[in-house]
This record gives C-alpha cells, structure tokens and sequence, in this order.
C-alpha cells in the first residue's frame, strides 16, 4: 500500500530506529511512548488489522509473538511486559496497518481499563 506509514517504515523509505529486523518483521519504539519501554512490531506485508488477517497469516503473527519476549527484554522489561493489538475504531487501532504494542519497563504496568 503506497500511503501507509506502517509499509514506508518497513520498506526502509521514513527512517526508524529499529531494534529487531528481519525480512518479515521490524520492531521500533512508539513516537508517543505511554511506558518507558514501548515498541512496535509490524509486519513489512500490508495487512489491515488483526480482524482482516487470514489463516495464511497465522504464521507470520505467531512469529510476532514469538519475538516479543526477546525484544522486551533487550529494551529492559525484563520481569514482564504487556502485548496489546489494538483492532479497528473501537478498540483504539489508529494506523490500519496490523501492528503489536509491547509495553513495560521497572514498574507495573497496571491494571486493563475496566468498564460495565
């Protein structure tokens, strides 16, 4: 998608910083950090939002996941972190483009908003 921020990034055409790349995935910290450590994982592929995703899809969020641990950890959250994919209006996904929140640091990261 030629107007997404999310694909420019990946494509190496806005700078990041990016602290874990590889050819499927880039990781860079949030422009408006709500934690000390707070991270993007996106995938390089355009893919809407997590509600869009398809089975053959799987793979490559399972790989997400798989190195979220390790890129919290090199960011200093090293006893826990919180993942959060934000999907659609509603549940607060501003940049429609499927991307991962890591967020933690020293001190908890506290409770989910909790409404009735």
């Amino acid at each position: 998608m030629t107007d997404c921020i999310f694909c420019k990034i990946g494509a190496g055409e806005i700078p990041a910083k990016f602290v874990y790349e590889d050819e499927d995935i880039v990781a860079f910290p949030d422009i408006q950090p709500q934690r000390p450590v707070h991270i993007l994982v996106i995938p390089r592929r355009h893919i809407v939002s997590l509600a869009e995703a398809t089975p053959s899809d799987e793979a490559l969020m399972g790989r997400m996941l798989g190195v979220a641990n390790r890129i919290a950890t090199s960011q200093g959250s090293t006893d826990g972190f919180r993942v959060i994919i934000n999907t659609g209006p509603i549940g607060g996904q501003e940049v429609m483009h499927l991307h991962m929140h890591i967020v933690g640091g020293p001190d908890p990261v506290g409770p989910m908003l909790k409404r009735v």
